[in-house]
């Protein structure tokens, strides 16, 4: 099996679920978006996203030039977004491991600005990146691959993760057996996946409903 089309409330939530089934990390396919999610009114209308998320037979690194143009779409919208919330700070884009962030620097220490736009365990953030996925893509025709940040806030976020996963991993491996991590967002599902993926002799699947949903490691069945 080479592709297959998941369908879930949000893009990343299908990606996940096509990539827990996988057993891969995102870098290792290709994904394309068949339908946008759509709230719908009152839930009248509304539909799921759904996605084809086929395995690469090398591993291809996006264009640099392609990364950039994505930067530079994403920061013009999320500056369009601050503008229209009465917030100033800066936008700032730059390419770390392969991957375009956008980030939003605070203009004073301690901005209140920032904060706001990060909001309780990053929720407003992940909205913000979620419309900017959304506006990047539709305005160049290919899947955004731009993380938007606020201050740092999501590379200290990712880093814990991976640590944690790494840590619970290890564990399940000496133990032989399975814990469930605490609730967490697709993005942050997410990154434990690709974490998880790249410790032998663990494997690890999503339980539950969001917000309420976790992460599950588990030994990986023989």
């Amino acid at each position: 099996m080479e592709e297959i089309q998941r369908t879930a409330p949000s893009v990343e939530e299908a990606v996940e679920a096509a990539l827990v089934e996988f057993g891969v990390s995102e870098q290792e396919v290709e994904v394309r978006i068949v339908q946008e999610p759509r709230a719908g009114f009152f839930g009248v209308g509304s539909q799921d996203a759904v996605v084809l998320v086929r395995l690469k037979r090398r591993r291809e690194e996006i264009p640099e030039d392609e990364l950039e143009e994505q930067g530079e779409a994403a920061a013009e919208f999320v500056e369009g977004v601050m503008s229209r919330m009465g917030i100033t700070a800066g936008v700032e884009t730059g390419i770390e491991d392969g991957t375009m962030y956008v980030e939003i620097v605070g203009t004073v220490p301690d901005d209140e600005d920032i904060g706001l736009l990060i909001g309780r365990r990053g929720l407003t953030l992940e909205a913000l990146q979620e419309l900017t996925r959304v506006a990047v893509g539709r305005r160049l025709g290919a899947r955004c691959r731009v993380i938007v940040d606020a201050e740092g806030y999501r590379k200290r976020q990712r880093s814990r993760l991976v640590a944690r996963a790494g840590e619970v991993a290890k564990r399940v491996v000496r133990s032989g057996r399975e814990e469930e991590l605490e609730p967490m967002n697709a993005y942050e599902r997410k990154v434990v996946h690709d974490a998880v993926a790249k410790v032998g002799g663990v494997e690890s699947s999503s339980r539950g409903e969001d917000p309420e949903r976790r992460v599950v490691i588990r030994p990986k069945a023989s």
